[in-house]
């Protein structure tokens, strides 16, 4: 099979070019190469590759720097979608989107299923929710996986964050109030993978880490993995923050925790447990060269 993988340069899309299966031919240009944005680019590179799949892991996602940057959120999360799902149709290609827990205002008590209502709460999310009516409506047979508090050693991520205050705090305060799922993007390269070589596998379809937690306890888990690791010479003291003690640009939702169970009743894909992944990228991040 021959994939077009954009966002390759990604925390998800590095760890679907290290998983590639062997057989398996994975192109994955650069953002300077291929700007989902502009449709002369993507059809270029879908006509280049002959892809039988197109995986888009690339996306705008500084949730916060998306309320003052909305155009470039739109553009990229709703006008690439668009161009991508035009050129996929074009070339009787497969199309999988990313997607986010976002789409969601966080106001229910249990975790979202997938027909749940989507309400977002701000840019980031409203360009992801685009992006996913867009490619429904352009394309029947098309894949979105919503997924939620990506962490892997690459990129920008709340554990690389975390392990930075870390470093230089030794105290530092982190939101109690507001739950979800972390994931690994290892975890969710696999998943994609195992999706692609099911050539019926369509529709929106949840995937996340478990348990459900909040930032500030996942936040003490990474220190105190951290510090066994070595990571750490002292597990800072933490503070638990309501949403209004720490205001943010963009307002986010109070739970976003996914409904997995249809990925598991469909394909018989469980839930990861997210504090197994979370030692695996310590230890990944561990055996880094320090700059």
């Amino acid at each position: 099979m021959r994939v077009l993988l954009t966002g390759g340069n990604g925390q998800v899309g590095r760890e679907l070019l290290a998983q590639t299966p062997t057989d398996i031919t994975c192109v994955a240009p650069s953002s300077t190469e291929l700007d989902i944005t502009r449709m002369d680019q993507v059809r270029a590179w879908v006509k280049r590759v002959s892809p039988q799949l197109i995986i888009n892991a690339a996306a705008y996602t500084a949730v916060d720097l998306a309320q003052s940057e909305p155009e470039r959120a739109w553009a990229i999360n709703h006008q690439g979608v668009v161009n991508l799902a035009a050129a996929a149709k074009e070339a009787g290609a497969r199309l999988f989107q990313l997607s986010t827990d976002y789409v969601f205002d966080g106001n229910a008590k249990a975790a979202y299923v997938e027909t749940a209502p989507c309400q977002p709460l701000n840019v980031y999310g409203a360009s992801k929710l685009a992006g996913e009516t867009a490619l429904q409506t352009a394309m029947e047979h098309s894949l979105i996986l919503r997924t939620s508090w990506v962490f892997s050693c690459h990129g920008n991520n709340f554990v690389k964050t975390m392990l930075r205050l870390g470093q230089q705090r030794s105290e530092l305060g982190v939101v109690a109030d507001q739950y979800g799922s972390p994931t690994s993007a290892a975890d969710i390269a696999t998943v994609l993978w195992q999706l692609a070589s099911q050539p019926q596998a369509k529709g929106v379809f949840h995937y996340s880490g478990a348990p459900r937690c909040s930032w500030y306890q996942f936040a003490t888990q990474i220190f105190s993995e951290a510090h066994t690791l070595g990571l750490l010479q002292r597990v800072p003291q933490l503070a638990p923050l309501t949403t209004a003690e720490y205001p943010t640009a963009a307002s986010r939702p109070a739970n976003s925790a996914l409904d997995c169970s249809l990925l598991h009743q469909d394909f018989g894909i469980t839930q990861p447990d997210w504090r197994h992944a979370l030692r695996l990228v310590l230890a990944q991040l561990r055996a880094m060269p320090r700059h």
